[in-house]
């Protein structure tokens, strides 16, 4: 019998590349071990030519970051009608645009941190959303160029200059204390949750992806079974809402002793990391579901005209 062939893109040109490699080479592995003819593909320079060569039968994106998931490399795979994992144009690039999301989120009453949109210094200066305060970029994954101003500092306005010189605009938002909360959804099912304790000032990039951060990981979550309930419920509503396919991980703020509101939600990935620290197999892997038969699952779950 014929192996389904299948390219597995990873690398890419955005600032989560090294991670990407991480996640397609684990996925590539894997696919391999299944039973696909795998070919593994860095997505920069003439890669859309090798793409074309490889003809393959499905794509596995791994890409993360700007355009791996926000919706640029879904159409162009779209174009090609080659099916690929996780979700489609769309979809993806609404939630990779934070300030798209957010408004989406508003009108669908999940609830989600006051944020302002900050396209110059006066902006910021003239901001009425207090210390402490996030602010991020619009556009980018792994908490690439976010940063948590505790009290007003010099520093503040150097760090949003800085930031400007590289972002059209950022989003800036009201700092939610509490504990951090990751859920993954797998199709039209809420699959679980992951508590994450940074040893870091916050969950940033080295928090993620370094082992030397020591981040916690808690599973199972310790919560009262309504609020535990009511954040999975939530992250399969932003996931629906959003349009979304295949895999996805919700970021969530929750803090117990809110009397007015318990949990916001932060932000959907539509292509969440399956590095060895990633936290989508951690969670699958717990509810009885190998990082083989998540790989095979979201494989078999490509599509396109999505």
């Amino acid at each position: 019998m014929k192996k389904e062939k299948v390219t597995v893109l990873m690398g890419g040109i955005s600032a989560e590349r090294e991670v990407s490699i991480d996640s397609g080479k684990a996925c590539a592995k894997a696919l391999i071990e299944i039973g696909f003819d795998v070919k593994s593909l860095d997505a920069k320079d003439d890669f859309i030519e090798k793409l074309i060569k490889n003809n393959p039968d499905k794509v596995f994106n791994a890409l993360h970051g700007r355009f791996g998931e926000d919706g640029s490399i879904q159409g162009l795979l779209e174009h090609l009608k080659i099916p690929y994992t996780h979700s489609g144009i769309l979809s993806s690039a609404i939630a990779m645009d934070k300030l798209t999301s957010k408004k989406i989120f508003k009108d669908a009453k999940i609830s989600s941190p006051d944020y302002q949109v900050i396209r110059t210094l006066e902006d910021f200066n003239k901001s009425e959303i207090g210390y402490p305060c996030v602010i991020k970029p619009n556009n980018e994954g792994s908490s690439v160029g976010v940063y948590i101003f505790n009290e007003e500092k010099k520093s503040n306005q150097e760090t949003i200059i800085s930031l400007l010189k590289e972002y059209n605009f950022l989003i800036l938002e009201k700092y939610i204390p509490g504990r951090e909360i990751q859920v993954a959804v797998m199709g039209s099912k809420a699959l679980g949750g992951i508590e994450i304790v940074p040893t870091r000032s916050f969950y940033d990039y080295e928090a993620k992806y370094s082992a030397n951060a020591k981040t916690k990981h808690i599973i199972p979550i310790k919560m009262n079974e309504s609020d535990y309930k009511k954040i999975l419920d939530m992250a399969l509503q932003a996931h629906n809402i959003l349009g979304c396919r295949g895999v996805t991980r919700s970021d969530f703020r929750y803090n117990e002793f809110d009397k007015i509101n318990k949990i916001y939600i932060l932000e959907v990935n539509t292509q969440p990391g399956m590095t060895s620290l990633s936290l989508v197999p951690e969670i699958a892997n717990y509810y009885g579901i190998s990082f083989n038969e998540l790989v095979k699952w979201i494989i078999n779950d490509a599509s396109i005209n999505r």
